[in-house]
């Protein structure tokens, strides 16, 4: 997903008291030309295969969700009239852009070297990133969060990217903290190791015994894009 713009102010025309409603996005739909072969690159992913449902010869419909995620994807036969290839910007938010490349050709898909966007990193929509116009070679220099990515695409040429996301802008997410995978959190412990080592340094002496509360107290304002503790 892109970077967010901030959070908004409240909509003063709800109705007080009335609760809101859940909208949860879970189905994105990908058009493709032969199901079986994006079944079988979409499985070499490594992605879970939740249904796989035909009615008769005019209709087939498949799912896949990617780990951790809370979204999947569909296609299939009679599922979408639009053209096969045409979904493009498709993003998948990691927290350690290098592993996740390296998952998906450890499994012989091919992935683009990792990218930043240079000096016009917010210049015009999402397609320079995808074909290729204003890509700088390798991650962002500082290492900032939502600034580097790679692409992939299926085999036709629906097109993906990994964006690296690791602490969220203010109003993203809520106060709580939620992790979608053991190396998630692992990656998150290890940030909140190094800035808590940089801590230390600064107090002067070791902290033998804050240290959990300083780890999450971190990882929370980490994940909530609020002020990081020092």
């Amino acid at each position: 997903m892109t970077q967010p713009k901030p959070a908004r102010e409240p909509d003063r025309t709800e109705k007080p008291g009335v609760a809101r409603v859940d909208m949860k996005f879970e189905i994105v739909v990908i058009p493709v030309s032969d199901v079986d072969r994006a079944k079988e690159f979409y499985t070499k992913l490594g992605w879970r295969l939740d249904a796989d449902f035909a009615h008769e010869d005019d209709f087939r419909v498949i799912q896949f969700t990617p780990p951790g995620s809370g979204c999947s994807v569909i296609f299939g036969k009679n599922v979408t009239g639009a053209a096969p290839g045409s979904a493009q910007g498709l993003y998948l938010v990691v927290s350690d852009i290098e592993a996740a490349r390296k998952e998906l050709r450890d499994r012989g898909v091919e992935v683009s070297e990792v990218f930043h966007g240079g000096n016009n990193v917010y210049a015009g929509p999402d397609e320079p990133y995808l074909f290729g116009r204003v890509r700088v070679s390798g991650p962002d220099p500082e290492h900032r969060t939502y600034r580097s990515f790679a692409a992939f695409s299926d085999p036709d040429g629906n097109g993906w990217l990994f964006q690296e996301v690791t602490a969220r802008l203010p109003g993203r997410v809520d106060q709580d903290t939620a992790f979608t995978s053991s190396a998630e959190l692992a990656s998150a412990m290890r940030r909140a190791s190094a800035a808590h080592g940089e801590h230390e340094k600064r107090f002067g002496a070791a902290d033998p015994e804050g240290w959990p509360e300083w780890y999450a107290a971190y990882m929370v304002a980490e994940q909530a894009g609020t002020p990081l503790p020092t």
